[in-house]
């Protein structure tokens, strides 16, 4: 089934806008001894694993709540043990997070993508989907929205998660703490790929991801302020501050989640036998 559906998005004029960025400007590559490069004058980024260790980069600037997009094309091949990762993250014990994490898998066999959000330290709100296209044939764009209403994650425009402000019920929702962009990627084959049962053949190192397209719309948070009026407790009327799933992209985001969904913590009743989280009922 062909995907046609593209997210209407209004822009803030009180917010940073960086389409298409250089990432020479926009991002530090902080760990991997030179096997995270910058290519192509500033648009292109690639990260590598070996043996030895992996890489990784992160934004120069933090947020309080953005948009905050990437175009990537994951390890092809034989990627098993291998994970990819696009995420926001806050510092410190109790932090707060939002992911995206790509399992790589055995040639021929789909990539895992795995969501979680963690507020204060504590997550365990997993989502995990099979991608309806090959991930590593091309560039693909991975977005999380963040607004102080909710987050949304989406894959070319699709809506493929959403997470409600809940804390009217006892829901955690991080909102407080200012996040950085960070991606790597990394040996997991502990873990990744079948529960660590597929390892990771070496033989098929260096492992590469590439990027380009970063995209920041964000409230940047600098020197204790935030970019926003008000702190960016509220959106302006139309912008992404303030942007909800229409009908349009629920329907997309329901035919998403009924066919490439494969796993959902608010249908995991083994796991949580004294009852499912409070949001997954309210949802």
């Amino acid at each position: 089934m062909a995907i046609s559906y593209f997210l209407p998005l209004l822009l803030s004029l009180i917010t940073i806008s960086s389409v298409s960025a250089y990432f020479q400007r926009d991002v530090d590559i902080t760990w991997g001894d030179g096997r995270g490069q910058i290519k192509n004058n500033g648009e292109l980024l690639t990260l590598s694993l070996d043996k030895s260790s992996g890489s990784g980069f992160q934004s120069k600037n933090e947020y309080l709540f953005g948009k905050i997009g990437m175009q990537m094309k994951l390890v092809p091949g034989n990627s098993a043990g291998t994970v990819t990762t696009l995420y926001l993250k806050s510092p410190g014990t109790t932090w707060d997070e939002i992911d995206f994490e790509f399992l790589g898998n055995s040639s021929g066999e789909p990539y895992t993508l795995h969501t979680n959000v963690y507020t204060q330290g504590k997550g365990d709100k997993e989502q995990q989907f099979k991608l309806w296209f090959d991930p590593t044939a091309d560039f693909h764009t991975y977005t999380i929205l963040w607004n102080p209403q909710r987050i949304i994650f989406t894959v070319d425009g699709t809506p493929i998660r959403e997470f409600k402000n809940m804390e009217s019920i006892g829901t955690l929702f991080p909102k407080d703490r200012p996040m950085r962009m960070y991606s790597s990627l990394w040996n997991a084959d502990d873990w990744a790929t079948r529960g660590g049962l597929v390892k990771t053949d070496w033989s098929k190192a260096p492992f590469t991801a590439s990027y380009r397209g970063f995209n920041q719309e964000a409230c940047v948070w600098s020197n204790g302020k935030s970019s926003c009026p008000n702190g960016s407790k509220k959106g302006t009327t139309g912008s992404w501050l303030s942007q909800e799933l229409d009908s349009t992209a629920q329907q997309r985001m329901r035919w998403v989640q009924r066919n490439y969904m494969i796993y959902n913590y608010c249908t995991d009743s083994k796991r949580f036998p004294q009852g499912l989280p409070k949001e997954c009922l309210a949802a």
